[in-house]
């Protein structure tokens, strides 16, 4: 493997970068490690808080060029690349605004005895956050903010297609005046991370990315009894069973299924809509998809770039293909040209086509019609994942009696793309285990020791 600068957009290789060595791999653990023992121990939280805003502070006015480079990494489009920035300086702060509130001592109320007891949380020690390419700031945002806070040190092994973005988060934290060892970019071989995670400096680890890179760090794990937090892959449903303007609904699904080129966890990718409204809602949903045409993601006009890689666009290609070869009906696009897929509409795809239980990462949306709500909540839940969900209805009622039906670890109701700092990112079944953001966030990667005094 090899981490590479190679612009989606244009296919030009523009920088390479080593791996690192195993010699620089032991120096790093050990770096990290030293500064938990050390800095870590004798730091304040109002000291890591304020390193921690700083962080945030100079993401927000280094804003244009690091938006730039991802850009260049995975082809998102400028103003959302600049949007994602900013998002991460916002997750930043808002660790830093709420860490003595997350981690104040939390009394026990006792059922016998005489007494008190606690329970306090302190940091773990040095984590292994495994990042992918989609994301590239916000994902280390959401891992990184609230842990260094909590007093643990990261290793962070950053996509091999973003080793640009990945010095330049290392360059903030530097500058931000966190000591050496504290945060760690290493970029590592597949191997050399199996080794740290087998490390026993190492206490645990994060990933979001793949069910099957999820899947091999969790056995790594469990194997050598690691805390792990896994962010995987998602096939959310928008389920639309009444709106009172069709137009405002159908342009929130388009922007739930493009937002980051469709390339994004938990965008919606099954519309789910209920009988009366189907073929009205297909059509405008296809009329609307049809006007947003993939361009140079430089541009600030740009909705929609390319794909992150050739690879990638390649085998969504395959995807596609295989959907229709399986009985499902190509309403709209399916054409690639180079990383630039086509924006995209499948039909008819029953619950034994493979794509009905696929994660298509891209811009294409698959559009069922649901007999009623019960028959809704049944195609939503036939899936093998369980990340996000988007429910919209009228009917206050009915949203919450489908959302609690809805097997996912979120649910928006009326809303898409409102993802927040203050709110728990994660999934259940092949989504993924444990959560991110929020209080949640910084809870996973604790030690909360129990203290009871008689």
């Amino acid at each position: 493997m090899s981490y590479a600068v190679v612009n989606p957009a244009t296919g030009e290789t523009i920088q390479t970068y080593p791996t690192i060595s195993d010699a620089e791999l032991e120096s790093a653990i050990a770096s990290a490690d030293e500064a938990h023992r050390t800095w870590s121990k004798q730091s304040t939280l109002e000291e890591r808080a304020s390193l921690v805003r700083r962080v945030g502070e100079l993401h927000v006015e280094r804003r244009q060029q690091l938006a730039e480079i991802i850009v260049r990494e995975m082809g998102k489009p400028i103003e959302q690349a600049l949007g994602e920035v900013d998002f991460a300086g916002a997750i930043y702060e808002y660790y830093a605004d709420h860490a003595a509130e997350f981690l104040q001592d939390e009394p026990i109320q006792l059922l016998d005895g005489e007494g008190s007891a606690v329970i306090r949380r302190s940091s773990l020690g040095v984590l292994l956050g495994i990042m992918p390419w989609n994301f590239p700031y916000y994902q280390v945002a959401r891992f990184a903010g609230p842990n260094l806070v909590i007093g643990n040190t990261v290793l962070l092994k950053h996509a091999e297609q973003c080793p640009e973005s990945a010095a330049a988060i290392e360059a903030i934290f530097r500058d931000a005046g966190f000591p050496a060892g504290a945060y760690v970019n290493i970029y590592a071989s597949h191997d050399q991370i199996e080794r740290v995670i087998a490390d026993p400096r190492v206490q645990g680890v994060s990933l979001t990315g793949s069910e099957r890179a999820g899947a091999a760090v969790a056995e790594i794990a469990g194997r050598n009894l690691k805390k792990v937090v896994l962010e995987l892959g998602g096939s959310d449903p928008f389920i639309l069973l009444s709106t009172d303007d069709l137009d405002a609904t159908v342009q929130n699904a388009v922007d739930a299924r493009l937002d980051n080129s469709g390339q994004s966890c938990n965008a919606a990718k099954r519309f789910i809509v209920a009988d009366e409204l189907y073929e009205p809602f297909l059509e405008n949903f296809t009329a609307k998809l049809a006007e947003v045409e993939a361009t140079d993601p430089t541009s600030p006009d740009s909705a929609l770039g390319p794909l992150s890689s050739l690879k990638a666009a390649e085998g969504l290609d395959e995807q596609v293909k295989r959907a229709v070869e399986h009985g499902a009906t190509l309403v709209r696009g399916g054409g690639r040209d180079g990383a630039f897929f086509q924006t995209t509409v499948l039909t008819d795809v029953s619950s034994d086509n493979p794509a009905s239980k696929e994660e298509f990462f891209g811009p294409v949306a698959q559009v069922f019609r649901a007999k009623d709500e019960a028959d809704a909540v049944r195609i939503a839940n036939d899936t093998p994942f369980g990340l996000g969900s988007y429910v919209y209805t009228t009917d206050q009622e009915q949203a919450l009696r489908v959302a609690d039906q809805i097997e996912a670890g979120m649910v928006f109701v009326n809303v898409v793309l409102a993802d927040g700092a203050e709110l728990p990112f994660g999934g259940i079944k092949r989504s993924g285990s444990g959560r991110e953001l929020g209080r949640f966030g910084a809870d996973e990667f604790v030690n909360k020791k129990m203290i009871r005094i008689g």
